[in-house]
């Protein structure tokens, strides 16, 4: 059985992290001219153990854009594991509970002229 992916198995190296992917080559649009429109120089990073997605286009050498799709991809990693601090209770301000009641006072005085009266 395999163990969850966590912060401290992002390696370093971009070829061991590059073993852990699945890479994929496109055309890339836009500015560049011939060479970038009939080369497949976009690079799509896929890692397999948690299936997160980055991309390259910038460059005009398949290469760069990989280097670059490497190092995103390990920033969307480290953003991802990254431990997550414990939210601290606070307590709730008297002026704000004293703020949140008068609202409630004054909708149920609102709600309160909207009934018809019993007199009619």
């Amino acid at each position: 059985m395999d163990r969850p992916f966590r912060y401290a198995d992002i390696p370093d190296d971009p070829k061991d992290l590059e073993r852990d992917c699945d890479l994929s080559f496109f055309r890339a649009s836009g500015p560049g001219g011939q060479h970038r429109n009939k080369t497949e120089t976009a690079v799509r990073v896929v890692h397999r153990p948690t299936g997160t997605i980055a991309a390259a286009t910038e460059e005009r050498s398949q290469s760069r854009n990989r280097e670059v799709a490497l190092e995103r991809l390990r920033e969307k990693l480290r953003r991802a594991l990254a431990p997550k601090k414990p939210r601290k209770r606070t307590k709730v301000p008297s002026a704000a509970r004293r703020a949140r009641l008068d609202e409630k006072v004054r909708v149920a005085e609102k709600k309160k002229l909207r009934k018809v009266s019993e007199e009619r």
